[in-house]
């Protein structure tokens, strides 16, 4: 009588284990440092934006602390993820090293300690990014997924804020972070940006339907809550772009496309005098003419006297304000801080993504970094950006991790 045979399966060789739980270990520390990259972009103060008490207050050299020292644990991880150190050339981290090295220059002649160390963390930061250059480029997006996980933190912490204390969340008539000091333009620019990213890889079959729009549903309500028309109209022109890219070899893309534009012609219809009244935002026609205030601050800046050098090299980086009042634009802060040259450097950066994305192929990867650089583009005319150290400078850092080839899996496994 013959015995039923079992076959099981064989078992990976200790080599070929140790290679994939290296991988493991490694993708999560990329994970851990973008998060960090991010929590460092967070700014903190002792209350809310608009004056109100915190739900946990923390003083306001513990929180700097936080967010400052993440920068240095980040590059401490990178450095131990990325022994050897090697390297990825990427065209984006060049120029954002030549805008380093421009900072160097117009810092010395600064006479205050912010602007050195607001320099040194900038070069800090880059160099990180540079340490985790062999991830750029992997198929399975893993550094759009850690950016979205730790996006989905920050808007949690927004949504528990409003929960535990109403009142201070919706300060000021805008919804803002009252478990950590978020402002609503950056509550905004989380959500306007969480709401791309799923609604691309949604299109481009890399979501479910249900996730993406449970996902959408909650960071849209964030969204409108904030009352934040920059993020609004930088996520719609963006998800344009990036939608049209994958027009042409997705059915879905077209049939939302259609969609959508009856939905807008019926709001445009029967809504339009509710949208009408979100966007004013109880604001006069001054008020939206000078665009809250910032045509006044900008045509004093402009005016300011300067020598040549400072035209050409600017004054050193500061806290992106002029006179005490904020610059809320990417391009004159970078003029006010860097001069014509770092103008120069962002608007090659940008224009860099834009035309090396259209030479990619058809594909998710394409759309997010499409969308990407047209929201830092739209964005960037009434928000400062990637001028400096900021979540925008993340933005244009993955929108080109997305535009090179799929890197080697075993650099990316060693430990």
């Amino acid at each position: 009588m013959s015995l039923p045979l079992t076959f099981r399966p064989a078992r990976a060789a200790p080599w070929q284990r140790s290679a994939v739980d290296a991988e493991r270990s490694a993708n999560r520390r990329i994970g851990l440092i973008w998060a960090l990259l991010l929590l460092n972009t967070l700014t903190y103060y002792p209350k809310t934006w608009d004056g109100a008490p915190l739900v946990v207050h923390l003083p306001d050299s513990i929180g700097k602390a936080i967010t400052q020292g993440a920068l240095f644990v980040a590059l401490g991880l990178a450095l131990s993820v990325n022994r050897r150190p090697v390297i990825r050339p990427n065209v984006a981290l060049c120029l954002l090293t030549v805008l380093v090295a421009e900072t160097l220059m117009s810092a010395g002649q600064a006479d205050h300690f912010g602007t050195f160390y607001r320099t040194f963390r900038m070069a800090t930061f880059v160099a990180t990014l540079w340490l985790i250059s062999p991830w750029f480029g992997r198929r399975d997006l893993l550094l759009v997924r850690a950016h979205l996980r730790a996006a989905f933190v920050v808007l949690g912490t927004v949504l528990l804020g409003l929960m535990l204390s109403p009142h201070s969340a919706r300060s000021g008539g805008r919804l803002g972070g009252a478990l950590w000091p978020t402002p609503p333009t950056q509550v905004a620019e989380f959500s306007a940006v969480t709401i791309g990213i799923v609604l691309v890889l949604w299109l481009g079959g890399e979501y479910s339907g249900r996730v993406a729009l449970g996902v959408v549903t909650v960071a849209g309500f964030i969204l409108l809550e904030t009352h934040t028309r920059t993020a609004l109209v930088a996520m719609l022109g963006a998800l344009l772009v990036g939608g049209l890219s994958l027009f042409a070899i997705r059915a879905r893309v077209r049939k939302l496309f259609t969609a959508g534009t009856v939905v807008a012609s019926v709001a445009a219809m029967t809504v339009s005098g509710l949208i009408t009244t979100w966007l004013a935002r109880g604001e006069n026609s001054k008020e939206l003419s000078d665009l809250t205030g910032r045509t006044t601050v900008w045509a004093g800046l402009l005016s300011s006297p300067r020598n040549k050098f400072q035209v050409i090299f600017g004054g050193g980086l500061s806290n992106q304000s002029f006179n005490g009042l904020p610059i809320d634009s990417n391009w004159l802060a970078c003029y006010n801080d860097e001069g014509l040259l770092g103008v120069v450097i962002c608007a090659t950066l940008i224009l860099y993504l834009i035309i090396a994305a259209f030479f990619q192929p058809r594909g998710v990867q394409r759309a997010l970094a499409l969308f990407l650089a047209t929201y830092c583009l739209a964005a960037s005319f009434t928000e400062v950006g990637f001028s400096e150290v900021s979540t925008y400078m993340l933005y244009v850092t993955l929108a080109a991790s997305l535009l090179v080839r799929s890197p080697d899996r075993q650099l990316m496994a060693e430990d």
